[in-house]
Order: C-alpha cells, then sequence, then structure tokens
C-alpha cells in the first residue's frame, strides 16, 4: 500500500534552519506530484508548496525566498528545505501524494498522506 513517512521536525529559533523529508513507497513516486502542508493548532490546513515530477514547483506566498523543496527520485524522497524560520511556521508539516501531474494548493486534490511531523520554532 502508499505509504509517506515524514521526518526531520524539531524544534529551532527563529532564524534558523530545518530540512523535512517525505519518503515513499507503494507508488511509482517519480510519476507523483507531492505537496507540503502544514496545519497549527486551532487553524486549518494550509498549502506550503508542491512539485511534480519534471521538477516545476508551486509556493504559497507566505515562504517564497525562505522555503526549498526538491526530489530525488532515486531515493523515492522529497525534502522540504526550511530557512529563516518564524514562530508562525510553527505547525504539523505533512506530505502529500498526487497521481495526476499537476500541482495543486488544495488538499482535497492529494489522495495520499503522511502522518506529519512537528516544526516548532521559538521567538
Amino acid at each position: 500500500q502508499v505509504q509517506l513517512v515524514e521526518s526531520g521536525g524539531g524544534l529551532v529559533q527563529a532564524g534558523g534552519s530545518l530540512r523535512l523529508s517525505c519518503a515513499a513507497s507503494g507508488l511509482t513516486f517519480s510519476s507523483y506530484s507531492v505537496g507540503w502542508f502544514r496545519q497549527a493548532p486551532g487553524k486549518e490546513r494550509e498549502f506550503v508548496v508542491a512539485i511534480m515530477w519534471s521538477g516545476s514547483t508551486n509556493y504559497a506566498d507566505s515562504v517564497k525566498g525562505r522555503f526549498t523543496i526538491s526530489r530525488d527520485n532515486a531515493k523515492n524522497t522529497v525534502y522540504l528545505q526550511m530557512a529563516s524560520l518564524k514562530p508562525e511556521d510553527t505547525a504539523v508539516y505533512y506530505c502529500a501524494a498526487d497521481p495526476i501531474p499537476r500541482l495543486p494548493a488544495e488538499s482535497r486534490a492529494y489522495p495520499y498522506w503522511g502522518q506529519g511531523t512537528q516544526v516548532t520554532v521559538s521567538s
């Protein structure tokens, strides 16, 4: 079955960096689009960034210039490099996979989800 596993979350000070990983199994990973979403306590899940099989990307305005998504199809893994972190970036971060070649910002477009990893940015 399809499985997505996030890792790399943790506690970091404002201005610091973290790299999240999303390891996939049970799917032809290289043909899937992968998105990152986040959900802070009491808030709705929000789109962060997505990457298509070709490397094309779609970033939320709130993270442009600070976050970078990349993928290694040989390792079935997508990475989210986060820099210049702010307290408002604190959330559980989820990766999700979409078999259709597109870059959707809507969570309902993604049928497969990981369990999430906590990112906490202290001020």
